[in-house]
């Protein structure tokens, strides 16, 4: 293929690609943010609140035999593509559920939809690595930020100018159409002559090898250390090293920040020094910095681990997806499961520990974490280094 023909081909596989991980960044974080309406529209208490969350974790955590066989059946091309525009539609079930047990069916629905989309989606980024050997995964987990920023920035405009949720959620069902629609003309079909299913071996689910059961670890453990960042860095903050109020939400800009700059960047770490060191070096640095600034203590220490902990952990799904999809769809989606179960174990486990000793000791566990899939990154089989340009 010439150079500038594999070129574009490349960006436009890419950028449609790019367009289904900004839809689920932007359509979680759209109903996300409407979560204070949804409250009083349905007059629930913070119980049934924090249950409602769950919901749509608990979906996406079970999703693992239904989205086994759909991408068998199926093909990532197919699934990104129907769950992304289901995903759309639940918006406006959402805006009409009449209920506080229609809104619960609704979000775990919503759960294992995102199931399908999320294993769909990083299956593609993996294949498009492969097919051009380029690395672009870490840049299409950057847009996955992107996406949920935009539904932010819509969803403060939105509620500004009505308290309407339907008209909100239409609003943001039009832009996931559009992204549906641009993925649609530029998704790449999934490769090879033989469909996955007819594939040899590929036919049923097969208990998971020894390599997969390690990235299971190291997805679990980083997905603790992610997700435990953003709910307890700002009660960290304020509780424990006694910052001013105006201080404390930093944590979670800082944690943020971090971890969509070195998306942005990641790729290019990924071509000059391989998955491996990538990962092994970054929860090293995740784990090590917070363990210091938490034994030294202090507002500027502890910003400073939790800059530690955006910059060093961003790149370890994205790496551990890319080597999952390479053993296969079955291999992709357990550990995309593993992934869910992380993020919604992280916090509660922290919560745990901070009631039996301290917060210190919670934020303690996030390190240990980070230093656990440092320990993973050695028994899995990477992706090979990349020499070619990112594109």
């Amino acid at each position: 293929m010439h150079r500038s023909t594999a070129d574009g081909s490349f960006l436009r596989a890419q950028t449609a690609i790019a367009a289904l991980f900004c839809s689920l960044g932007f359509q979680y974080a759209t109903w996300a943010a409407r979560i204070p309406a949804l409250k009083s529209e349905l007059d629930l208490t913070a119980a049934q609140v924090g249950m409602l969350l769950m919901a749509a974790g608990i979906g996406a955590a079970v999703s693992f035999p239904l989205v086994a066989v759909l991408m068998r059946r199926l093909g990532s091309q197919r699934l990104a593509l129907l769950s992304q525009l289901c995903l759309t539609l639940l918006l406006a079930a959402l805006a009409a559920a009449p209920d506080y047990p229609s809104a619960l069916l609704v979000l775990c629905v919503d759960g294992v939809l995102v199931g399908c989309l999320n294993v769909a989606m990083n299956a593609q980024g993996a294949a498009l690595e492969e097919r051009f050997e380029r690395t672009a995964m870490a840049r299409l987990h950057a847009v996955f930020s992107g996406g949920s920023l935009l539904a932010a920035l819509l969803a403060s405009t939105m509620t500004a100018l009505t308290p309407s949720v339907g008209t909100h959620f239409v609003a943001a069902a039009a832009v996931l159409l559009l992204l549906g629609g641009y993925a649609r003309t530029g998704l790449p079909a999934d490769g090879g002559s033989t469909p996955e299913a007819e594939k040899p071996g590929r036919g049923r689910w097969a208990l998971p090898s020894r390599v997969t059961l390690w990235m299971c670890c190291a997805m679990v453990f980083g997905t603790v250390a992610e997700g435990a960042m953003n709910d307890w860095s700002t009660l960290y903050l304020r509780d424990v090293a006694e910052a001013a109020a105006e201080t404390a939400p930093l944590g979670i800009a800082v944690v943020s920040g971090m971890m969509v700059l070195a998306r942005l960047f990641a790729d290019g770490w990924r071509n000059r020094w391989g998955d491996r060191r990538v990962v092994l070096l970054g929860s090293v640095l995740a784990g090590a910095g917070l363990t210091c600034a938490l034994a030294a203590g202090g507002v500027v220490p502890a910003l400073a681990g939790f800059a530690c902990v955006g910059l060093g952990i961003a790149a370890v799904t994205p790496c551990v997806y890319a080597a999952a999809a390479r053993e296969g769809s079955d291999a992709l989606t357990l550990v995309a499961a593993m992934g869910t179960t992380g993020l919604l174990a992280g916090p509660p486990l922290i919560g745990f520990i901070a009631s039996a000793s301290s917060l210190t000791w919670g934020m303690a566990t996030v390190a240990a974490s980070a230093l656990v899939v440092s320990l993973c990154s050695t028994r899995i089989r990477w992706t090979p280094q990349v020499t070619a340009t990112t594109g």
